[in-house]
């Protein structure tokens, strides 16, 4: 399965996801803030949280894993 990665510069504002929850193509996985804009990172596959590789508040980059599915 693939990992969901940032697609753009900014901080985590929310995580949506906890390990063991079943997630389908689509779903919010966290929410990223950059220049005052929330924008939601959402998962391309079906599956199931195996880790969760940020925390809130955390600055990430563009292409980091946020989340790894099973």
């Amino acid at each position: 399965m693939p990992d969901i990665e940032a697609h753009i510069t900014g901080n985590v504002w929310k995580i949506e996801v906890a390990v063991g929850d079943k997630i389908s193509d689509g779903d919010t996985v966290a929410i990223l803030e950059s220049m005052k804009m929330e924008i939601p990172v959402e998962s391309e596959d079906d599956g199931v949280v195996k880790e969760i590789r940020c925390e809130e508040g955390q600055s990430v980059s563009e292409g980091d894993v946020l989340v790894v599915l099973e």
